[in-house]
């Protein structure tokens, strides 16, 4: 069973082109890096850094200690009906923790086939638009106000 706490990672670019991945499981559900932790006590910069390594193949620890930030800020939402079995019975609420992560230009990504089929790099006001989640959009705009 999934643990309801969990981490979004976006990842970026420094001419500020953000990383979108589409799920496996729902064409044209576009988000970040997002992940459930492993066990209940995980770290959550690990789990942001884990998540990041399977799903996109980035390793956090050959980029600068600096690439990736906690930017403080969580949500609560209802998880979707349509992955509620993933979870104990009855629960029906998620914690997510956000993150940043800044990463070269060239940097190369290798999706995790199970999970995503396709990733884009887009100008962070058109991933806002294409995240099919409003929360994964208001963390890139949170993101990108806070560096201008």
């Amino acid at each position: 069973m999934k643990i309801p706490i969990s981490v979004l990672v976006v990842i970026y670019k420094s001419n500020g082109d953000v990383l979108l991945i589409e799920r496996t499981d729902r064409a044209n559900f576009w988000q970040s890096v997002t992940g459930s932790l492993d066990v209940p006590d995980e770290d959550l910069s690990l789990a942001a850094a884990r998540e990041v390594l399977e799903e996109t193949g980035i390793d956090i620890r050959l980029l600068p200690s600096e690439s990736m930030q906690n930017m403080h800020h969580q949500i609560e939402y209802e998880i979707y009906p349509a992955w509620q079995h993933r979870y104990a019975h009855g629960v029906v609420r998620n914690i997510e923790h956000w993150f940043s992560l800044e990463v070269p230009d060239n940097i190369k990504v290798v999706l995790a086939p199970r999970e995503h089929v396709a990733y884009q790099w887009l100008p962070y006001r058109e991933a806002i638009e294409k995240c099919f989640s409003p929360s994964n959009g208001e963390a890139i705009l949170q993101l990108f106000s806070a560096r201008q």
